[in-house]
């Protein structure tokens, strides 16, 4: 018997060695990845009827809010990810001349999650200033009976151009700095705006221009709740289809800095018609969107894109390192109802040698803009083998 797991030992020692020594010389740089849209719902609610911003909860679990492009009140509608419809949550005392997009975020109370309302649609380029909506985000349960509510505490923030007035369909709040971000719509390449926090709530902030971006007529976008990855999507017009761009925020950088490299498309349903609406799930783990086209009628599909993840990263870090192995040394051996936070990388429901393998094959890959603790010390790499063979033997011996 100890013969047994002392060859077990050499094995997952030399193996993980080996393998780490080899791809220890470079890292390999993999872009994010996404399973292609499938539908999770539709939007049951027959007054969600031109749905132009979307926004997953940040305190409610399987709670998406979703809102009617202009001509609408200026309320809120919640849904689950299936498209049940929760409740209608009106603002008090907002206006809505042409609200365009939603987020969620931080805000000025620590711990609270907040709706963020963008009435920033401006089509002929004419108001001397946009507004952004803020309030505390209700409680809802994904499997409450409609309700109907008014939320009090709105918080309106003013917002001006500093080279003047233009059209906007895209809100996104930076959770890292509770900054505001406005992305122009009709320019030839979209142009990126920020209001600094704090914002002031009793006079007129006048945002400051931050770049241009590698896109036109854009039409909604999204920060991932850890701040590290944003995702636009915007219009060809020539060719009458919707594109979605995605960008890595490099680890301690500005959200701008990420666009200075070149977006990686990712995919859209391309038959969802004037879909505008695109948010990050609350872990980042994928994104959703729907649709605000009224001449398809009412209850319009909800798509999710599910983020594809590398071989190895059990913490879904973006980056396949020494942690992963460590989970992986804490779970060796399991031999049923594993997970891939367990290390089970290859849905088998155990964490043997097959997962330790694919580990191995791809340790030290890192995705663009995440950080990795790739290349152990052979001590630590011996440490965790011999971690993994005795909680192997443990289990098996209980």
């Amino acid at each position: 018997m100890l013969e047994r797991y002392v060859t077990l030992l050499c094995n997952i020692t030399v193996r993980v060695w080996i393998l780490t020594c080899l791809i220890a010389v470079a890292g390999k740089l993999n872009a994010a990845q996404f399973e292609p849209g499938v539908q999770v719902g539709a939007v049951e609610s027959l007054l969600v009827n031109e749905a132009s911003g979307i926004a997953a909860s940040g305190s409610n679990s399987d709670v998406l809010w979703v809102h009617n492009d202009s001509g609408d009140s200026a309320r809120v509608f919640a849904m689950n990810i299936q498209g049940t419809h929760l409740g209608i949550y009106n603002l008090t005392g907002a206006g809505a001349t042409d609200w365009e997009d939603m987020a969620v975020g931080p805000g000025p109370v620590p711990d609270q999650s907040y709706l963020y309302l963008g009435d920033i649609g401006d089509n002929n380029a004419v108001r001397t200033s946009i507004q952004v909506y803020r309030v505390a985000e209700p409680v809802v349960s994904s499997t409450q009976s409609p309700v109907t509510e008014n939320l009090d505490g709105v918080e309106k923030i003013e917002l001006q151009y500093p080279d003047g007035a233009r059209d906007a369909e895209t809100l996104m709040i930076d959770p890292l700095t509770n900054d505001i971000y406005i992305v122009s719509k009709r320019e030839s390449q979209s142009r990126l705006y920020r209001a600094a926090y704090p914002q002031s709530t009793v006079s007129t902030n006048i945002m400051e221009y931050i770049t241009q971006l590698p896109c036109s007529w854009t039409t909604g976008g999204d920060i991932s709740p850890d701040g590290d990855e944003i995702i636009l999507r915007w219009r060809i017009l020539a060719l009458r289809r919707d594109e979605a761009l995605f960008w890595s925020r490099p680890s301690g950088g500005d959200l701008w800095d990420a666009f200075d490299q070149p977006g990686q498309s990712v995919p859209l349903v391309l038959t969802e018609p004037q879909g505008e609406a695109i948010c990050f799930d609350p872990s980042g783990y994928g994104y959703y969107t729907t649709s605000e086209n009224k001449d398809q009628g009412p209850h319009q599909p909800i798509y999710y894109f599910e983020r594809i993840w590398t071989p190895g990263d059990a913490n879904r870090d973006d980056c396949v390192d020494v942690v992963d192995l460590g989970i992986l040394a804490a779970h060796y051996g399991t031999t049923s109802g594993a997970e891939w936070e367990d290390a089970d990388f290859n849905g088998d429901g155990k964490v043997d040698a097959s997962d330790l393998g694919l580990l191995a094959t791809y340790y030290g890959s890192v995705s663009s803009g995440a950080s990795s603790q790739a290349v152990p010390e052979p001590n630590m790499i011996i440490m965790l083998a011999v971690g993994s063979c005795v909680i192997c033997l443990a289990r098996r011996r209980s």
